[in-house]
C-alpha cells in the first residue's frame, strides 16, 4: 500500500519511527516531512499536503503526527474526502477503517509512546473496510453531509 506521512515539529522524530515500521511492513511511503523539530511549522499544512495526497489517489491511506493529534484531525477533515480519525487504542484504529473507511490516521506524539505507536500503525494498515451494506450505507449519508457542507 502506498501511505503518506506528515508530522508537524511535535510529531518528530516519531514520524521516522512509524516510517522506518511502515517500510519493514512492505508499504511504499510517501514523506511529507518534517524531519527539524527546530524550524517552526504549522500542523495544516502537513495535514493538507498529506489530505491532498489522499483525495487525489496517489495514496491510498495517510498518517499525520502533532503533539497531541487534535490540529492534524481537525485540518484533514476540512478535506472534502478525507476521513481521518484519532486513534490512541488498537479497537479504534482498525475499526475505523473497517466500518468507517477511515483513510487518514492522526496520532498524538506527547500523548502515545513508541509501542503503542506502532501497534496503532499496524492495525491501522492491516484493517480493511468490510462493504458490510450498514457501513456503505451510512458513509452515503457521510458523503450526502459533506455535499451539503462544502456546497456553501
Amino acid at each position: 500500500m502506498r501511505i503518506a506521512v506528515g508530522a508537524d515539529h511535535a510529531g518528530v522524530p516519531a514520524n521516522q519511527l512509524v516510517i522506518e515500521e511502515l517500510r519493514r511492513l512492505g508499504h511504499e511511503v510517501v514523506d511529507m516531512g518534517t524531519h527539524d523539530p527546530s524550524q517552526p511549522d504549522d500542523y495544516p499544512d502537513y495535514a493538507s499536503a498529506v489530505s491532498q495526497t489522499v483525495v487525489s489517489g496517489r495514496c491510498e491511506r495517510g498518517l499525520l503526527i502533532c503533539g497531541s493529534g487534535v490540529g492534524v484531525t481537525v485540518a484533514a477533515n476540512k478535506v472534502a474526502g478525507i476521513r481521518a480519525c484519532m486513534c490512541h487504542d488498537i479497537y479504534s484504529a482498525h475499526q475505523g477503517v473497517e466500518h468507517d473507511d477511515m483513510n487518514i490516521l492522526c496520532l498524538g506524539a506527547r500523548v502515545v509512546g513508541p509501542e503503542l505507536m506502532l501497534d496503532l500503525v499496524r492495525s491501522f494498515v492491516a484493517a480493511r473496510f468490510s462493504n458490510e451494506e450498514r457501513h456503505v450505507r451510512r458513509l452515503a449519508k457521510v458523503r450526502e453531509m459533506e455535499k451539503a457542507a462544502f456546497a456553501k
